[in-house]
């Protein structure tokens, strides 16, 4: 039991022994044995973009063979068009970006914003996002509503005002942000925020919110976004007997009935191999190429031909003024074009996620035992609540310990996405001093991935460097639970 009688005093208290924990995590990499000459160079996930993962040997090899031969980049995109029609069919296609969130922008600008031509004053339009976690990215495109959430986003932007979250708010969009029935809400953290707790979602409870919503909007309504991932900690645990979040098929289905697209993030997700949207029913699909895919830093959006019309215009690839079926011109998006080299990875990354894709599973089965062996060294009072799931979508393993505080008990602490940008995620910055590269360590879930020096030229995971990455986070999560008074 901790010390505090409340929590922000036990985060007060942590803040204020920072140095103290640094030191210990320092020595704790020592008592592990990390080796000097890799620390620094490997962590617990390759899939962030700002630190991405080595290419595998077959992406690297495709992109030198293609970056020495001429090739209109048109031929290139058309050719991620057809193994995209190979795997989902022919009524779906693809458009290739420069990002995940270039493919959002594209996207949501496409179809949520009103027009900008014609007489008199734009009207207004919003769209739903439920209230769950990385909102600053498929939720922050227009004006929150209700005016609750006008600060939510508070300080994420790490450039403020005009060239951050405000100029990425899209012309007379407002977003309909909706608290999850199930989930909970609870302020933690040393930037003292609120933070979703989603294990605990019901889906059945939602599609009654979320249809009831629906209907008060309805005159605005252009869309529903929210993220593709299947796992409890982002509120998709519950699943029918196809495995498909349950969530996801009820945001598709309200979509459905006000014949408006439901456009879905799956930045950290892997096309043909997790998210369906066959089977969720999802209008259009954006990736981060670079995250779980494992191509060169890029987006894709995938998705009904219907909708990919609109988007494959606004990038300028759809066809020429005098008739083609595709082009690369000039458009209002063009900026977003990914360039002939990462198109070339993604159509090696695209190729072997459809024929061979045990490259891709293969090893989050070998980290999640992995990872279940190292977390099975916390101490008895630490495990209770903390589940561990793996996701073949998103080629990670998920830790979720919000199951830690109950019955109004402070369990392991909870680092808000404010801390992360704040630079106070004691979970990431304490695994730097051990020469950790940190992964997202934050609303009580963490997601580990391999790649970033865990795995081998193939993909497969190298044992020994990702025990040291998991065995790190272990004995830090052990060092703060100490300080917190916990143990």
């Amino acid at each position: 039991m901790s010390q505090f009688k409340h929590k922000f005093q036990m985060y007060k208290h942590l803040q204020a022994n920072i140095p103290g924990i640094y030191a210990e995590a320092k020595k704790a990499a020592d008592e592990i044995g990390v080796p000097a000459e890799i620390r620094g160079k490997f962590g617990l996930t390759g899939a962030i973009s700002g630190c991405p993962a080595p290419l595998r040997r077959d992406i690297v090899e495709a992109s030198e063979k293609g970056a020495t031969e001429v090739i209109p980049l048109a031929k290139l995109m058309d050719e991620i068009r057809e193994i995209v029609k190979d795997v989902y069919g022919d009524e779906y296609d693809a458009a290739a970006t420069s990002t995940c969130e270039a493919a959002l922008w594209v996207s949501f600008d496409t179809l949520f914003t009103p027009p900008m031509l014609g007489r008199g004053d734009n009207y207004h339009a919003r769209y739903i996002a439920p209230y769950e976690k990385h909102l600053h990215h498929q939720g922050s495109y227009g004006r929150p509503f209700p005016p609750r959430f006008k600060d939510l986003f508070a300080d994420r932007g790490s450039t403020a005002g005009e060239f951050g979250f405000y100029g990425k708010r899209q012309n007379n969009l407002e977003t309909v942000i909706v608290p999850l029935p199930g989930a909970r809400y609870d302020v933690h953290g040393i930037k003292y925020h609120p933070v979703p707790l989603l294990t605990g979602v019901d889906p059945e409870a939602s599609r009654e919110k979320l249809e009831q919503l629906a209907a008060n909007h309805g005159p605005l309504l252009t869309g529903i976004t929210s993220l593709g991932y299947d796992t409890p900690g982002y509120g998709y645990g519950i699943k029918d007997a196809n495995g498909t979040p349950v969530l996801q098929k009820v945001l598709a289905g309200v979509a459905s009935r006000y014949d408006i697209p439901y456009v879905v993030d799956n930045a950290w997700g892997l096309p043909f191999v997790g998210f369906d949207p066959r089977k969720s029913g999802a209008d259009v699909v954006a990736y981060s190429m670079d995250k779980a895919t494992g191509a060169a830093t890029s987006g894709l959006i995938i998705g009904r031909e219907e909708y990919l019309v609109p988007i494959r215009r606004a990038l300028g690839m759809h066809g020429d003024r005098y008739g083609t079926t595709a082009s690369y011109g000039k458009a209002a998006y063009v900026t977003f074009d990914p360039g002939k080299e990462a198109l070339l990875t993604q159509i090696q990354a695209l190729k072997v996620l459809r024929d061979d894709p045990q490259v891709l599973t293969r090893p989050v089965d070998d980290l999640e035992k992995i990872v279940t062996e190292e977390f099975s060294q916390l101490p008895t009072t630490l495990k209770k609540g903390i589940i561990i799931n793996k996701s073949y979508n998103s080629g990670a393993v998920e830790v979720n310990y919000e199951g830690t505080w109950q019955d109004g008990q402070i369990g392991i602490p909870i680092f808000t996405i404010e801390d992360m940008y704040a630079g106070s995620n004691i979970l990431q910055t304490g695994l730097a001093q051990m020469g950790i590269i940190p992964t997202i360590a934050y609303d009580a879930n963490i997601y580990i991935s391999p790649g970033l020096g865990t795995t081998d030229d193939y993909g497969m995971v190298k044992e020994q460097e990702t025990r040291y990455a998991v065995r790190g986070l272990v004995r830090l999560i052990e060092i703060v639970c100490k300080h917190a008074g916990l143990i």
